[in-house]
Parts: structure tokens; C-alpha cells; sequence
């Protein structure tokens, strides 16, 4: 009986060969235990980890000295969001970002009170503690309980909270809560390729660069080029205390400058 190979036949088969799966590819070496060769029989598949999965987010507060993080609430922060980060001459803030800005209060209403009903993202206000006043705004998003990995985003600073100790503070506050008291492993800040201040900020903040995800997104009608930072749960020890020493109050002179760098 004469065997023919069709072409699909002769593209699976080649198919295999190249894969050469574990156990089975032709030029693999075998481990000669009576020699004490070190080749191991098993693949690397990385460190065996607690598989149990962390908890969610709560809507909770969290306080700092300078800020509060407090679960988005309109009533409560609506006005005070929208005269520091939503009036016309804040139309700068929202380049970066899904939202905004915003044609009149009533729009931004209405997609705040959107904001505060998610649970993914999960917003919080940031509250100036010595005024009472909601100076911006940020998410902890894309939260993965089963991998224990989670995001900080949708971040948005007024004029009045930027280059502030309160703003770092905010940060320390999120990250503190995901590591400490979710247990995390794994803490992402990503942003648009093209944001340098964001960019500038996650590595200021102990964030790890890990690359540029390649038309990975289409906002308001542009293509977005995305990096990606992150940090570990092996790292926030060394994170922590850095922002321990940063936020220190001796590390502010009496105009509140600070004496030694964060990064």
C-alpha cells in the first residue's frame, strides 16, 4: 500500500518537531543519575508561592498625616473635585486620562457619581486633612485576587496637591494598604507611553520599568503606547522605608522643601 503525505500531514508533523515539548524531543539530554549528572528531568517552572488568594479592596479610609484617602463619595467630594480638578482651567490635567474633562458641572456629576458606584476600578477621594478638602482623586483597578496582583491608577492631582509631601503621601498610603494588609505580591502602575511626569513619577516612587506595550489601547479616538512599571512584595520593606525617611517631618525645612530626595 503506497502512504501518501498530504501537505497538511507534512505541516503538522513539522509543527512537532519544532515544538519538542518536554519528555519528548529528540535531541533532549537525559539525566544519567549512576554519573551524577546534573540535568534535571523536571522543567523550570518557577518558586513554589502561597496560592491562596488575597482579599479584595475594601472602601475604606485611610489616614495620613498630611492626607486622607476616603472612599469616593459625591455628596461629600463633588464639590471640592470639581473646583480643584474639573473647572475649564484644569483642562490639562485630563490629557492622559479615559475621563474628562468635562463640558459643565452636570457632566462631571454625572460620571462621578458612575466613578463611585465601581468596584473595579475602586476610587478614592484624596482629602487635604487640614482643610477637609478633596484635592484629587485615585483607583486601585484591575484587582486580581487569585494572583494577589493589583494596579494604581486613574490618578488625578490638582494644582494644589501636586509636588506636595501630600501627594507622595497618598501613594505610600495606597501601597502600604496593598502590601500589608491585602497581601499582594505584585503592585502595577501603568500609563501612557508619552506621559512623562507619569513616568517620572512611578520611578520616583520605587516602581520597576518593565517595557512598552505596543498600541495597546485606543483613548478618545488616539492610539496609546503603554509602560508598564511595578513593584513586589520582596521590594516594599526597601520602598517603605525610603518613604518613611522621606516623609519624615525633619526632612522638611520650615517653608516645607524638602532636605533629602525621595528617590
Amino acid at each position: 500500500m503506497l502512504l501518501v503525505r498530504s501537505p497538511l500531514t507534512r505541516l503538522w508533523t513539522r509543527s512537532l518537531s519544532c515544538c519538542s515539548v518536554i519528555g519528548h524531543g529528540a535531541n533532549q539530554r537525559r539525566p544519567d543519575r549512576r554519573k551524577g549528572d546534573p540535568v534535571t528531568a523536571d522543567p523550570a517552572v518557577g518558586p513554589a508561592v502561597d496560592s491562596r488568594p488575597a482579599p479584595r479592596p475594601g472602601r475604606v479610609v485611610l489616614d495620613g498625616r498630611d492626607v486622607s484617602l476616603e472612599p469616593l463619595d459625591p455628596p461629600r467630594h463633588g464639590d471640592s473635585l470639581f473646583e480643584t480638578t474639573a473647572r475649564p482651567e484644569h483642562g490639562l490635567l485630563w490629557t492622559y486620562m479615559f475621563d474628562g474633562p468635562f463640558a459643565d458641572r452636570a457632566a462631571f456629576d454625572r460620571a462621578l457619581a458612575q466613578l463611585a458606584l465601581s468596584e473595579d476600578p475602586l476610587y478614592s477621594a484624596i482629602v487635604d486633612r487640614a482643610s477637609g478638602t478633596a484635592v484629587g482623586r485615585a483607583a486601585l483597578m484591575r484587582i486580581d485576587p487569585a494572583h494577589r496582583v493589583i494596579e494604581v491608577g486613574s490618578i488625578v492631582y490638582s494644582p494644589r496637591l501636586q509636588r506636595t509631601r501630600g501627594a507622595t503621601e497618598a501613594m505610600y498610603l495606597l501601597a502600604r494598604y496593598v502590601f500589608e494588609e491585602l497581601g499582594y505580591r505584585r503592585y502595577e502602575w501603568k500609563c501612557h507611553a508619552l506621559n512623562e511626569r507619569s513616568r517620572s513619577a512611578a520611578l520616583r516612587l520605587g516602581f520597576t520599568f518593565e517595557g512598552i506595550f505596543r498600541q495597546h489601547l485606543i483613548i478618545k479616538g488616539r492610539s496609546r503606547d503603554t509602560a508598564w512599571f511595578s513593584m513586589l512584595d520582596s521590594e516594599w520593606p526597601d520602598r517603605k522605608a525610603r518613604f518613611g525617611r522621606w516623609l519624615a517631618p525633619d526632612n522638611f525645612d520650615r517653608e516645607g522643601r524638602q532636605l533629602a530626595p525621595l528617590s
